[in-house]
């Protein structure tokens, strides 16, 4: 019964989910491309002479970048384990879709996951016949997952994790959130905490397989671009704001106006320190770069590919792709969404190339690696944006401690690696069950 009604309000939503396209692609035309994806409708198969013999679909699905980043270590490792499956990716938003393209190009098939309509799921699995899914981190849709049950297609949760605010929303529907988590194979949580709120809900099938994002390697390609950037920087002192969220760039940028741009940050840096901005989402590139230039900085853009100027105060890395480079690039960094209400984006790729961090008071996405940051001393707690700008200057006038920070941030990162192993280990064990296991 809680499934009907979850499915009549789906349905009634069908409207509002058109109207929510358009409203979208106003600012991101790419959410009209592939729309009908998002329908059950996809393309055709395309004739046999023209396609590999496969043994079996991997289907993992990543709902945006983050997820899709995460995905990387895990994509490769099946690859080698199985290595005459197709991996089929789904989405729900264009840029997880163009991460995908950048990190895997044609090695991976890639649509967007349709709507959780029940004929919409029905269709992409009559369409790809997936042997296996893999949804990473939380994404619990009633209808898909009942229909992977009836079509007996093992689906595991995998590098799950689940905030307490995530938790107690999803505590709001329990006969609804219990069914789904029912229809699941298997649960590989990042952390112990994360597998309690998992099993306080009714999951029953959960390990502690770690966080996958510790075992991504940096690209040689981005550790080579960083270098790049910081030669285009040239000599002064530079710091990073790094997946900033709405309105967190304001303040900062307030900040760095009133204690990080003048006579402050001289006494402790001369030339005086660049500030690098990086937004969380590509479709607020142009409105962080109005937002620095009202403000009276001189900006330049990481687009125009031209060194940066020494008058300049305020770069905005409008790219995407490039967070290692740009880690790689900068004295120290700040993690966005942790200074607003948005419970901070991802500091393990900064540990892992050795960036000291600085992060804000919102931390519940990633709450069990922050507070293991901070206490190896990877990582220091910032409290506001001035508090923020007034440790990016005590950092930048103090190289002895900002080696420290990367030295316990390597070792924190290193110290954490091995979460694919046992996540693919998971993997090996339903196959098994199921009796499709990899070749020797």
């Amino acid at each position: 019964m809680a499934r009907f009604l979850y499915t009549l309000f789906a349905c009634a939503m069908l409207p509002w989910a058109l109207l929510h396209l358009l409203w979208r692609a106003r600012r991101q035309p790419e959410y009209l491309r592939h729309w009908r994806e998002r329908f059950g409708f996809f393309p055709a198969v395309a004739p046999q002479p023209a396609r590999r013999v496969l043994a079996g679909t991997l289907w993992l699905h990543a709902v945006s970048v983050g997820e899709t980043r995460a995905a990387e270590p895990l994509v490769a490792a099946l690859r080698q384990r199985y290595p005459d499956h197709r991996i089929l990716f789904t989405h729900m938003t264009p840029t997880g879709r163009a991460t995908s393209e950048a990190l895997f190009g044609d090695r991976v098939e890639r649509i967007y996951l349709p709507y959780d309509l029940p004929w919409a799921v029905r269709s992409f699995l009559r369409r790809y016949q997936p042997e296996l899914g893999l949804i990473l981190e939380t994404e619990l849709w009633p209808n898909l997952l009942a229909a992977c049950r009836e079509a007996n297609v093992p689906v595991l949760l995998v590098n799950a994790r689940l905030s307490a605010r995530s938790a107690a929303r999803y505590a709001r529907f329990p006969a609804l959130t219990r069914e789904a988590l029912h229809n699941l194979s298997a649960i590989g949580a990042q952390t112990v905490a994360d597998a309690a709120r998992l099993g306080a809900l009714g999951a029953i099938a959960v390990t502690v397989t770690g966080n996958m994002k510790f075992d991504i390697e940096p690209p040689p390609a981005q550790l080579e671009l960083a270098q790049t950037f910081r030669a285009r920087c040239g000599p002064r002192p530079t710091w990073l704001a790094a997946s900033t969220r709405e309105g967190e760039e304001a303040l900062i940028l307030e900040a760095w106006k009133k204690l990080g741009a003048g006579e402050t940050a001289k006494s402790v840096a001369d030339p005086r320190p660049l500030l690098i901005i990086v937004p969380r989402h590509p479709q607020r590139f142009d409105a962080v770069a109005r937002l620095a230039q009202e403000r009276g900085f001189r900006v330049q853009r990481r687009s125009e590919n031209q060194d940066i100027a020494a008058t300049t105060e305020v770069l905005i890395g409008d790219s995407m792709g490039e967070m290692f480079a740009w880690y790689g690039a900068a004295d120290l960094a700040f993690i966005g969404g942790s200074l607003k209400d948005f419970g901070s984006q991802n500091l393990i790729e900064a540990a892992a190339v050795g960036t000291p961090v600085l992060i804000g008071p919102s931390t519940f996405n990633f709450a069990d690696a922050v507070r293991e940051a901070l206490a190896c001393g990877a990582a220091s707690p910032v409290q506001d944006a001035d508090d923020l700008v007034r440790q990016v200057l005590a950092l930048l006038a103090d190289p002895a401690a900002r080696a420290r920070m990367a030295a316990a941030g390597r070792e924190f990162s290193a110290h954490h690696r091995g979460a694919t192993a046992r996540t693919l280990a998971l993997i090996d064990l339903e196959k098994a069950a199921s009796g499709k296991t990899a070749r020797s």
